[in-house]
């Protein structure tokens, strides 16, 4: 069978091709550049305990020797800080995010990819044409090794001015330039040397709408990435401006002369907020900034990107072996747009009140810390502005069963990572055991991590769930966990493999095993009408 074919090398092109080739499904990169990557440290990219997880599980390399977990993150207005965050063990705040530069991450995705005999990376090849068939997808580079390329299934990962969008008329609504940054990544020695900083009307500014805030966040080596918010407008940001942003920064919060200083980059990062119409053109999808554009709060955009990689891949992976399954295929634009549809809402309600001179600031006690509370999550990942989407309401959700049972995790939710047993009876994390393809069966057992798996695989329920799994319409791994958070003991938990919970069952249940397992697959594989590409309605 033909490749996926993949337009785009970006961190999201390539991490879709890792991902497709873990599930056995050979892939083609036309990557329009000569296969290496600017090295910009000012432009960076904050990653979560998921999104860590899910590269650090495709590459088998550790991002933390690439980039700096933040010890924590302060918030301050004026003098005074609202909000104080500590990560790690001893904190209120779990897991660090983990900081660093994109060229940093694009160089451990490309690395990996040189070891995966799947994968080709076609170097200098610029998409310029695509023709759909219902059998396959048919492209056309131009360059020195211009050719045509013939694949299962196309994906545009190729950035916000997408080729393959435009190819497929699908419109691109949104607003332009929300919001505008000045950033310098820098080296210099700052008091706190492992903890961001958010500061709003720090007291050396004390004029300009809007020009009083600044974010620093830490990088490995001593390096800083530093963005100003600069007020409305399309003025030049100059070099003397930057230099004396930087200058001003340092010497505010060092409280003194400013501290001597290496300039590394510097540039302006300018935030759009963009919805494609459409994810999917029968045989042709849409990933990262090519489907999305959502700059607020600075850092954000890619990891939303990387989620749409894991979205995907395991979704085109069972098609591509197993013929088509058009209900699941759709279910990636349901649910991915779904999510950032919710998030860049949350952003254009909240900007202007966060932003602006009065709103409720004026009539509500305590509703500027609120404000920056709200900023503070949006960086972090968390609350309206940053909190990753579930999918409670994918069209992938099983219909309500008999037997389900509460978690702490919701339906459709990322699960939380925990120890589990392996059918071979070794201790693995749960996190280690995605994105194979198969589904993911967890019966919560209290007490079997002290005993010999030899002892109770064949006791108690286990060999029941045991049979229940194995007539399943799809392949699926039993894992056996000593607790999970919120789960009663002999729960049965069901999970994508991308991660996020199908079902919590109260003990072995069959029928309803069955039933959440063919509804998270889209149901039963159905033929593509003839004539038509699949999903092109």
């Amino acid at each position: 069978m033909d490749p996926v074919i993949i337009a785009g090398a970006g961190p999201v092109g390539l991490t879709l091709a890792l991902a497709l080739a873990r599930q056995e499904v050979p892939c083609v990169v036309l990557d329009e550049g000569p296969g290496k990557d600017e090295q910009r440290p000012a432009r960076t990219v904050v990653l979560g305990e998921e999104t860590v997880a899910l590269v650090e599980r495709l590459t088998g390399a550790s991002l933390a020797e690439a980039g700096l977990r933040w010890a924590g993150w302060r918030s301050l207005r004026r003098r005074q800080v609202t909000r104080e965050v500590v990560f790690g063990e001893g904190g209120d705040a779990g897991p660090a995010p983990l900081h660093l530069a994109q060229h940093e991450l694009t160089g451990v995705l490309r690395a990996a990819l040189a070891r995966e005999a799947r994968v080709r990376i076609a170097v200098d090849s610029r998409l310029d044409g695509i023709e759909q068939e219902t059998s396959g997808v048919t492209a056309h580079t131009r360059g020195p090794g211009g050719t045509w390329w013939r694949g299962s299934h196309l994906v545009g990962c190729d950035g916000p001015r997408s080729t393959v969008r435009k190819l497929q008329d699908i419109r691109f609504p949104g607003r332009t330039a929300v919001e505008r940054y000045a950033v310098a990544a820098l080296r210099t020695e700052l008091p706190r040397p492992d903890e961001a900083v958010l500061h709003r009307m720090p007291p050396w500014r004390t004029s300009g709408p809007s020009a009083g805030e600044v974010t620093a966040r830490p990088l490995p080596d001593g390096a800083w990435r530093l963005d100003w918010l600069l007020p409305p407008g399309k003025d030049l940001v100059t070099p003397e401006l930057l230099v004396n942003r930087v200058r001003e920064t340092l010497s505010g919060w060092t409280e003194g002369a400013a501290p001597a200083y290496e300039l590394l980059d510097t540039g302006v990062h300018t935030v759009h907020h963009r919805l494609a119409r459409r994810w999917r053109a029968g045989r042709v999808f849409l990933a990262g900034d090519a489907a999305h554009l959502l700059g607020a709060l600075g850092t954000q955009g890619l990891e939303e990107g990387l989620r749409d990689a894991d979205n995907l891949a395991w979704k085109l992976a069972l098609a591509w072996h197993h013929g088509p399954h058009e209900a699941l295929l759709d279910s990636y634009q349901e649910e991915r747009r779904t999510a950032l549809a919710a998030r860049l809402r949350a952003a254009d309600q909240t900007l202007p009140l966060l932003r602006g001179g009065g709103g409720l600031r004026g009539y509500v006690p305590g509703a500027a810390r609120g404000h920056d509370t709200l900023l503070a999550d949006g960086h972090l990942g968390r609350g309206a502005l940053g909190a990753p989407g579930a999918y409670a309401d994918s069209p992938l959700a099983p219909p309500p069963l008999e037997g389900e049972a509460a978690v702490g995790t919701p339906a459709g939710g990322q699960v939380a990572d925990v120890r589990v047993t392996a059918e071979d009876g070794t201790f693995v994390r749960l996190r280690d055991r995605l994105g194979r393809g198969a589904l993911l069966v967890v019966l919560i057992a209290p007490g079997t991590g002290v005993w010999e798996r030899k002892h109770w695989v064949t006791a108690g329920i286990m060999p029941r769930l045991a049979a229940a799994v194995t007539a399943l319409p799809h392949p699926a791994e039993l894992l056996v966990a000593e607790d999970y958070p919120g789960a009663a003991p002999h729960t049965v938990l069901l999970i994508r493999p991308d991660g996020h919970l199908v079902t919590a069952l109260g003990g072995v249940r069959p029928a309803d095993l069955y039933t959440a397992t063919e509804t998270a697959l889209g149901g039963p594989p159905r033929a593509t009408r003839t004539g038509a590409p699949a999903g092109s309605r």
